[in-house]
């Protein structure tokens, strides 16, 4: 859960930008942001400042324009917090702290339990929809991260491909991994912190787990432990639609992939996927892939 305090009025002791035992830390030159800025993909997505700051005892920046570009720090360990205006957000082991470009800032570490943190600033067209999406008033927001692992995980990938050299190959590798980790925040922004989905991920596995089954919300809320409105209001908010419209996904997903690899009659691929009338199975899948199975089947082995 975000939290929003304001900061209490004791001495903070002086903070630093970098210098901490086993950092990581490349910037790029400002002839080569400016190059690659102005042609090619990365004009889309550069990353222009990457690192890594293990437990970094009084770390903290101040910015009073912002940065030339939206900063993505993502923490490990440790907490810190960062101020944007009269607004500031704690940010803890698991979380990504979103700094839009521009925005005048100050972050910093705890003093009792320093952070440990992977980051990058990010410059080009694409971080517009990021921000769009995660920032939407403007303010540095944190984001809860299901799956925080991958996210530093790519985070090393840009960085150590910054460390190689500034050519374009490497600052497109660097664009790659970054791209994931926006793609990443952006679907766990969409999605909710996990204590919100977890029913919801129960549910979906059950579901992807018994596809043949009669599809009841009122018994998949009450296996999670909520009344059926709740239940279905958190789905929709997680995957974007109903449970009903998510199972025939799961379904016709299922039985386009039967189709193409086995020699099952469609009925029974049907009866497989929790249709017993072959006739609506194929009404369902037609209103997906916009052919019959049999016609789905023949273009595949063609």
């Amino acid at each position: 859960m975000i939290r929003l305090r304001l900061e209490t009025a004791t001495v903070a002791p002086m903070r630093i930008r970098e210098g901490f035992p086993g950092q990581r830390l490349r910037v790029l030159p400002p002839d080569v942001v400016r190059a690659a800025l102005a042609a090619g993909m990365t004009r889309r997505l550069l990353v222009t400042d990457a690192g890594h700051y293990p437990h970094a005892l009084h770390h903290g920046a101040t910015r009073p324009h912002g940065a030339h570009g939206t900063i993505i720090i993502v923490v490990s360990s440790g907490r810190g917090a960062c101020r944007t205006g009269e607004r500031v957000v704690e940010v803890g082991p698991g979380q990504a702290l979103v700094v839009p470009a521009r925005t005048p800032h100050r972050y910093w570490s705890d003093d009792n339990d320093p952070w440990t943190i992977s980051w990058m600033h990010i410059q080009g067209a694409d971080v517009v929809e990021l921000e769009r999406v995660v920032t939407p008033e403007g303010h540095a927001a944190v984001v809860d991260m299901h799956e925080p692992l991958h996210v530093v995980g790519e985070l090393e990938r840009a960085l150590t491909a910054m460390e190689v050299d500034e050519t374009t190959p490497q600052l497109l590798r660097a664009a790659g991994a970054a791209w994931s980790v926006l793609a990443q925040l952006v679907a766990d922004q969409a999605a909710g912190s996990q204590n919100r989905t977890e029913p919801v991920r129960a549910a979906q596995n059950y579901l992807r787990e018994h596809l043949d089954a009669p599809v009841r919300v009122g018994e998949l809320a009450a296996q999670v432990g909520l009344s059926t409105s709740h239940f279905a209001a958190l789905f929709r908010k997680a995957t974007g639609g109903g449970v009903i419209e998510y199972v025939k996904r799961l379904r016709i997903a299922r039985a386009s992939e039967l189709l193409v690899t086995t020699a099952m009659p469609v009925a029974e691929v049907a009866r497989t996927v929790g249709y017993d009338d072959p006739f609506y199975f194929s009404r369902q899948f037609r209103g997906v892939h916009d052919c019959s199975p049999s016609e789905f089947r023949e273009r595949a082995n063609t």
